[in-house]
């Protein structure tokens, strides 16, 4: 599906972009960023590493996969408004030593014409 070919509302882009992920599909989600996106990342403490651009994001999400194959985000709860999506997230994984972990979060949103300009990610303790 190309983004822009169809309007969607802020929630469809950012659930989109949240099933790419829990896919690990790097290219997908790449698909669903505005060409100069930020991400905000909730590491390391305490304001997180700010990654701009899709190339910056795709060599990030990359080494992320790397790092925590079984990924996943679920999530909690999820609400739009205007250029607005606020989601509440529990992140599970595995570790590379076969442990798994979880963490829950916020992430807000900022979409416009289908693509995400900003993710700001946030994190409990």
């Amino acid at each position: 599906m190309n983004p822009n070919s169809v309007e969607m509302d802020v929630v469809d882009v950012v659930q989109a972009f949240n099933e790419a992920l829990n896919a690990g599909d790097v290219a997908g989600m790449l698909r669903w960023l505005a060409p100069g996106s930020i991400f905000e990342n909730t590491s390391p403490p305490p304001d997180g590493e700010r990654i701009v651009g899709r190339e910056a994001q795709r060599v990030f999400w990359q080494a992320f996969f790397q790092g925590s194959q079984e990924a996943r985000i679920e999530v909690e709860e999820i609400f739009g408004l205007g250029e607005r999506c606020v989601m509440r997230w529990t992140y599970h994984w595995v570790d590379p030593v076969g442990q798994p972990g979880h963490i829950r979060g916020v992430d807000v949103y900022s979409v416009r014409d289908g693509l995400i300009l900003e993710k700001l990610s946030y994190v409990k303790g």
